[in-house]
């Protein structure tokens, strides 16, 4: 009879930590998973930021050009940026191109504090303000998506996740940053031009 009582408890000790092991796995998955939908909702919401900037840009350009007409380098430069835009490229090129984009921004935005007569036009203060929006909006869904990425990748490094990473295809995941292969030397500069008005 003891053998038989002896063979019952290992039997259920066995199953206790099958029934544990499941548990384990089932709570790992479902929170890596969970972390994996968490990083693809905040890239979504960087890449509406980027686009709706994409989309505003020309228009302040084209609110702007008559009245800078001797910041032509600085328009191009905007326009540039802004054409490096790839929805589909690798996202270290998309940081590049954002990185690069924010400097024209800001670049223009400078030489526009030049020009009163187009900070008080009704339509190029809309839409500097809307830029202005944008940009911060960008910076704050980029530093979530990177926040996300963190705990992510730390997560499927820590036990028990990095058992069944392999397995299950968890890798890491790439944060929005400018790789340094592709890092630009000097940021946009901002040349006034003579004629300009003051």
């Amino acid at each position: 009879m003891t053998p038989v009582g002896g063979a019952s408890v290992a039997a259920l000790a066995i199953l206790l930590l099958a029934a544990a092991a499941l548990v384990v796995l089932l709570t790992t998955y479902n929170g890596v998973v969970a972390m994996q939908r968490r990083v693809d909702k905040a890239w979504a919401n960087v890449d509406v930021a980027l686009q709706q900037r994409h989309d505003e840009l020309p228009n302040l350009v084209e609110a702007v050009r008559d009245g800078m007409a001797y910041e032509r380098s600085v328009l191009e430069e905007v326009t540039r940026a802004r054409s490096g835009y790839e929805p589909g490229a690798p996202l270290g090129v998309l940081a590049a191109n954002a990185d690069a984009t924010s400097a024209a921004v800001r670049s223009l935005f400078a030489v526009m504090e030049r020009y009163p007569d187009l900070r008080t036009q009704a339509n190029v203060l809309s839409l500097q303000q809307e830029i202005e929006r944008l940009e911060t909006l960008i910076a704050t869904r980029r530093e979530f998506y990177n926040d996300s990425v963190y705990l992510y990748n730390a997560t499927i490094r820590q036990l028990p996740a990095v058992l069944f990473a392999g397995v299950l295809g968890w890798g890491p995941r790439e944060f929005f940053r400018v790789p340094d292969e592709i890092r630009t030397a000097e940021p946009p500069s901002v040349e006034v031009a003579p004629g300009a008005r003051s």
